[in-house]
């Protein structure tokens, strides 16, 4: 492994992005001065960017850099295509401690390189320097639309159907499986360090997770994909919603937040919420409930949007999208209707990084494994 400081932070940018080519018309001038160029003559600039700390939004005991790279851009691009606009540029800003090799970051950037591929967007620009902490990253998206296709929070209209793309509660539960996993290696560490037994310290380098069958929830958690494939389909079935963000923080979370922009209620029905088979299956081997999983989890990256009443049909025609509930008059309140047909007013246990916790306020971590 090769230590940063063999480069340099100059030597290290260029070794990082010389590969770089923009692909849009819009990028005039990428890496490599005080400034990058963009050009917009016709369309809406938006602007986005998110902050990942060590510790706070990921732990790299079971995330490699590679996929925290391409969690780190898709993340990003995911609030450029909520507003239903098109990402076209990004600027990556990472502070790193000495633990960190030049393979490392050479790894965060594959992952970069990768989701920026898929949805052709250009690496324009950033700032490396050091940290004492750990490992911290700041990316900004760069994205574009028409003036008449953005797409608010607060557009939402009573009697609107409001969907979901995919499944949630998934990248939770890849979460809680990780952590569970985690909690068993170190828990066997700590057991082998109080009996002194070498022998079985030595074993635990070739410690196995257990993962079996889990696969689809880790790739959600590691690996998750911003829905740019669902603003597509949209556009092709000529649907413009009337409100829409994508889901961070939890289902609840996020509906409340178009309700409050949009002063409107809203029922959303448990029978209808897209929900995993594994997803079910780990939520009862945690003894959890799957209702509130898939509602407060987090992390699912797909969208929630509102579409007039009249969109039905087509709504009903697309692929990956699932109709959940409607919008409502404001004093109609803000209700969970359960498959037993009670009702139950919606609360934001979702992710909230300023707590005084760990940020969650849903649902107890799973003891480990036996």
């Amino acid at each position: 492994m090769t230590e940063i400081a063999t480069l340099g932070e100059f030597g290290l940018i260029r070794r990082l992005t010389e590969d770089i080519k923009p692909q849009n018309p819009s990028t005039r001038y990428g890496v490599g001065d005080d400034c990058a160029v963009l050009h917009y003559p016709d369309k809406e600039v938006l602007v986005t960017t998110d902050m990942l700390m060590e510790g706070v939004h990921f732990d790299l005991t079971y995330i490699d850099m590679r996929q925290l790279g391409y969690k780190s851009a898709m993340v990003n691009m995911s609030d450029i295509f909520a507003m239903n606009g098109t990402p076209r540029q990004l600027i990556v800003s990472i502070a790193l401690s000495k633990r960190f090799t030049i393979e490392d970051t050479e790894a965060f950037y594959d992952g970069l390189k990768a989701a920026c591929a898929k949805w052709k967007v250009d690496i324009v620009g950033g700032d490396t320097t050091s940290s004492y902490t750990g490992l911290a990253i700041s990316i900004t998206c760069i994205g574009e639309a028409a003036a008449g296709d953005i797409v608010y929070r607060n557009g939402a209209k009573d009697t609107d159907l409001i969907c979901v793309t995919g499944d949630l509660g998934a990248s939770y539960m890849g979460l809680q499986l990780l952590e569970r996993e985690k909690a068993v290696y170190y828990q066997q560490v700590e057991e082998a360090q109080k009996k002194g037994n070498r022998q079985a310290l030595d074993s635990l380098k070739d410690f196995r997770p257990d993962f079996a069958g889990k696969e689809y929830l880790l790739e959600r958690q590691l690996n998750p994909e911003a829905r740019g494939d669902i603003i597509a389909q949209l556009r092709e079935a000529n649907i413009r919603p009337t409100a829409m963000m994508d889901i961070s923080d939890g289902l609840s979370s996020e509906l409340l937040h178009i309700c409050s922009q949009s002063n409107c209620g809203c029922r959303v029905y448990e029978k209808s919420l897209p929900i995993d088979y594994q997803t079910a299956v780990m939520a009862e081997e945690f003894n959890m409930n799957v209702t509130t999983c898939a509602m407060n989890g987090g992390e699912d990256y797909e969208l929630l949007f509102t579409v007039p009443i009249g969109d039905h049909a087509k709504i009903e025609a697309m692929e990956g999208v699932r109709l959940i509930g409607h919008i409502t008059k404001p004093e109609f309140g803000h209700l969970l209707v359960t498959r037993d047909g009670n009702e139950f007013e919606l609360r934001a246990q979702g992710w909230n990084p300023l707590s005084a916790g760990d940020g969650v306020d849903k649902v107890d971590t799973p003891n480990p494994r036996s």
